[in-house]
């Protein structure tokens, strides 16, 4: 097999934000782009010679034909084994568990997760690590210096193989491996959840929907609730993943996933209602009439999980990205078991899983988590929620009023902008960020300001600090507000902004709308959002 060293050079930009390096589909399909990309990962993880890797995607637009790239940069570069999820196909958790199961050297995800797919939408690709998880930010640096210096690209002179069929395949010396992507997923569920006991409340006439948006959870879904479980194969909306997730936005909250919501909220709403992302490892939980948030969801199993059978032992901690509402922190005190608050993306949680510090983990941003594998895992949600629920014989609603009165209620929203000018977003967050030792007793919209930072992470295992994570705004009252740019888009910018009231009597059960509204205020009067920006409301409220 013939190997060419291609001659590149540097390609600005190329640098992963919270999980992975996402661009428009139409950048990565470039001369040389993608290809610059993954030398540069070899390159910064010390090269390729010999090593295992796992291999696969979302099955978004470009997929297939980038993965052919991969392999054949893989055995250009010396790689000994690839395995790959049959038609190019895996989804993220299943991707982390086989590196860990295989002992893999790391693995190439191809996602861009919850951002849309197709020719004129998102591309990504992210690096993991030996230990299923993210990439450190210390090896994004070393791939960052690799991009910088880049010179040339080695490939193999190989034709495409074929990934549709399961079996092994040669590309010169590298072993191909092609694989079912939802049989060792599936295994590992059977390990942490009692499914005969799902099976037994599906049968007993307990309804339910998955909606798959389009996405690669469609095949996992079908094997767990409809093979598994029993669930009727109308169970699963939107099971046949496309290239452009059916020209839908593939993000597991109330605005993308409106037609589950609808019905959900309806007269004729099953018990139970679930949605995941693009790369499946985000979740939206919802019972009938009732949405969870992802916050409060954290919460719940962090409550529970002692209910499936794979957590009986109960958890050795708990940890949440900054932003996530303090829900859990609650939980964890009155269990008397560690609570970590990290900065955003799922990198910050592997130190403290790989260190058996936490068991459990969760972001705002509908990822939650265990240590079964280091990465948030979208239908480990849903089978924890219908395990706690077969289990307790409690209803979704019957569960959260139960905890909020229990642990009271932290009423939790975040508003996007999207879309907005970069300059004007980094000039609101720059002088927001010069602003905040003088905040503290200033009152805005009615509300007063008691402390005001600019959170930095010191990671208690290695030591390592990160700094500048995002702006936090606390207020009389139990407030607290949190504003940062989304490490996740690929054109102009997105402001978010976190919203959280803690109410521990009362009325429980009111719109958090309602109950948000005045900290809402608060927040544009400070950080002069309308004015700056021109919006006078949020894009998407979650």
């Amino acid at each position: 097999m013939l190997i060419h060293d291609i001659p590149t050079a540097p390609i600005a930009g190329q640098k992963a934000g919270t999980s992975g390096l996402r661009r428009k589909t139409r950048e990565y399909m470039a001369p040389l782009f993608l290809e610059n990309y993954v030398q540069a990962i070899i390159d910064g993880t010390g090269g390729a010679q010999g090593k295992t890797y796992v291999l696969g995607g979302d099955g978004r637009y470009f997929n297939a034909e980038a993965i052919q790239i991969i392999l054949r940069i893989l055995a250009g570069n010396g790689a000994g084994r690839v395995i790959v999820g049959q038609g190019g196909v895996l989804s993220t958790p299943a991707a982390s568990h086989l590196i860990r199961k295989t002992g893999a050297d790391g693995g190439f995800i191809l996602s861009a997760s919850h951002n849309p797919g197709g020719i004129d939408a998102d591309f990504g690709l992210k690096y993991n690590m030996a230990n299923g998880g993210p990439a450190t930010e210390t090896m994004t640096a070393a791939i960052v210096a690799a991009s910088e210096k880049i010179t040339r690209i080695r490939m193999a002179d190989s034709a495409d193989i074929t990934l549709d069929a399961l079996g092994e395949v040669t590309i010169g010396a590298i072993q191909v491996r092609v694989i079912d992507p939802v049989d060792d997923y599936l295994a590992l569920m059977e390990e942490l959840f009692d499914l005969d006991a799902i099976a037994a409340l599906v049968a007993g006439g307990f309804t339910l929907r998955f909606d798959a948006m389009h996405a690669v959870t469609g095949p996992y879904a079908r094997a767990l609730l409809v093979d598994r479980c029993g669930a009727s194969p109308d169970s699963v909306m939107n099971g046949t993943p496309l290239p452009d997730f059916g020209g839908g936005h593939p993000d597991p909250n109330p605005v993308w996933a409106a037609d589950l919501m609808g019905l959900m909220m309806g007269p004729d709403a099953p018990d139970f209602g679930a949605a995941s992302d693009g790369d499946g490892d985000r979740n939206m939980i919802v019972g009938r009439g009732c949405y969870v948030t992802p916050s409060d969801s954290l919460a719940l199993i962090a409550d529970r999980a002692h209910l499936a059978k794979g957590y009986a032992r109960g958890l050795a901690g708990v940890a949440r990205s900054m932003p996530t509402s303090a829900a859990v922190d609650r939980v964890a005190a009155a269990k008397g078991i560690a609570c970590f608050e990290t900065p955003t993306g799922w990198k910050f949680f592997g130190n403290l899983l790989d260190a058996g510090r936490i068991t459990l983990c969760g972001e705002e941003s509908a990822g939650t988590g265990s240590d079964h594998i280091r990465e948030k895992d979208g239908l480990w949600a849903v089978l924890m929620w219908l395990n706690i629920i077969a289990v307790s014989g409690q209803s979704v609603a019957a569960l959260m009023a139960t905890h909020w009165r229990t642990y009271g209620r932290n009423y939790y929203s975040r508003h996007d902008y999207e879309d907005v000018d970069s300059a004007v977003a980094a000039s609101l967050m720059s002088d927001l960020r010069e602003r905040l030792e003088s905040l503290p007793g200033q009152g805005f919209a009615g509300l007063t300001v008691t402390k005001a930072d600019d959170f930095a992470y010191a990671d208690p295992v290695d030591g390592s600090v990160s700094s500048s994570q995002g702006l936090r705004l606390f207020f009389e009252g139990g407030a607290r507000a949190v504003l940062r740019l989304s490490g996740t888009g690929t054109s102009g910018a997105t402001l978010r902004v976190y919203l959280e009231q803690l109410v521990t009597d009362g009325d429980l059960h009111q719109d958090a709308g309602d109950v948000l509204a005045p900290l809402a205020a608060a927040v544009d009067a400070v950080a002069e959002i309308a004015a700056r920006t021109g919006r006078t409301a949020p894009d998407v409220r979650t």
